[in-house]
């Protein structure tokens, strides 16, 4: 049976947990059994954890979870709750001592909407540990998610509502990925085939939406208030990978970005994708990676078409409806 989403990929689970008064929320994703992971940032204003533990000449060789999450800085708290979580269930690096979860995170800004003093912490992402499953969950207002926003170039109040997204890709060789994504970028967001601007700087007296680089070019602004926006995420697939090769195809992977998001991996974005790997038969880098980016493509589009306007944010939905 297929899912849709990143859970495709087997040992994936992802759990979702959003605090809908407030505008934040975290997601979390689960391999328990452990799974090879890489990673690469390309926004100039990142907030991460444990990502130098997924450097390929480091000791580390497998994850366990890893935990996207609003509340900027704040929101690395709720790592803590999963491996709280994971550690009661018996998973982690054995020490010889104890089992030590290794949880690498990444966080997006979003409090610029709902209430800016109450962001995710080590019950939200316990909480949302344990929610986690394989099979369906709900894209758009959920997860890490929740408070997030797009299109905010010519200003927060132009912004239009982000999300999260998920989708996977099955081969007839065998071979899956999926990817996940929390779309909170300064730019605007594009179909990539039509280049028709889905989400971006709203200008409500026009129904129309303002092209992101036309507007920085012409106006000459910085992007915006640096670490204001993220889009961070994940791909997976069920291919046998080193940390190098991971990180490999996290680097190419940033190119669905690069081909979604205008403008992208700016001074105010912190742009983040994590790789994992969770199979036992190899394939060539480059093909695995042109498929992990065309399913990151895929999620990047699901997030926002799947938003709903919340607290007067407009949305793909709620403008398209007009």
């Amino acid at each position: 049976m297929r899912f849709g989403n990143i859970t495709d990929v087997p040992g994936i689970k992802v759990g979702n947990i959003e605090n809908i008064e407030v505008l934040t929320g975290c997601t979390i994703i689960l391999c328990e059994n452990g799974a090879v992971c890489g990673v690469d940032v390309r926004g100039s204003a990142p907030g991460t954890r444990e990502t130098d533990a997924l450097d390929p000449i480091n000791q580390i060789d497998k994850v366990h979870g890893i935990s996207l999450s609003g509340g900027s800085a704040y929101g690395l708290d709720a790592a803590s709750g999963v491996m709280q979580f994971l550690e009661e269930q018996g998973f982690g690096l054995d020490t010889g001592l104890v089992k030590v979860p290794i949880v690498p995170g990444a966080v997006l800004f979003d409090l610029l909407v709902g209430n800016p003093h109450i962001r995710p912490d080590k019950q939200m992402g316990y909480d949302a540990a344990k929610k986690a499953v394989q099979g369906t969950f709900s894209f758009g207002n959920v997860g890490a998610g929740c408070g997030a926003t797009v299109g905010k170039l010519a200003g927060v109040e132009h912004c239009m509502k982000g999300g999260l997204g998920s989708s996977s890709f099955e081969l007839e060789n065998g071979l899956i990925a999926g990817a996940l994504v929390a779309v909170n970028a300064v730019g605007d967001v594009r179909n990539p085939k039509t280049q028709e601007i889905l989400a971006g700087p709203y200008e409500s007296s026009t129904g129309k939406i303002i092209d992101s680089i036309e507007y920085m070019q012409q106006q000459g602004v910085d992007a915006a208030i640096p670490g204001t926006n993220t889009t961070i995420g994940v791909v997976a697939i069920n291919a046998k990978l080193t940390k190098a090769e991971a990180k490999k195809v996290a680097q190419i992977t940033q190119n669905a970005l690069a081909r979604t998001i205008y403008p992208v991996h700016t001074m105010a974005d912190g742009d983040t994708i994590f790789a994992l790997g969770t199979g036992d038969q190899s394939y060539p880098v480059d093909y695995v990676a042109s498929i992990a980016a065309s399913a990151m493509e895929q999620a990047i589009m699901a997030a926002i078409t799947s938003a709903e306007e919340i607290a007067g944010i407009p949305s793909y939905k709620s403008i398209s409806r007009k």
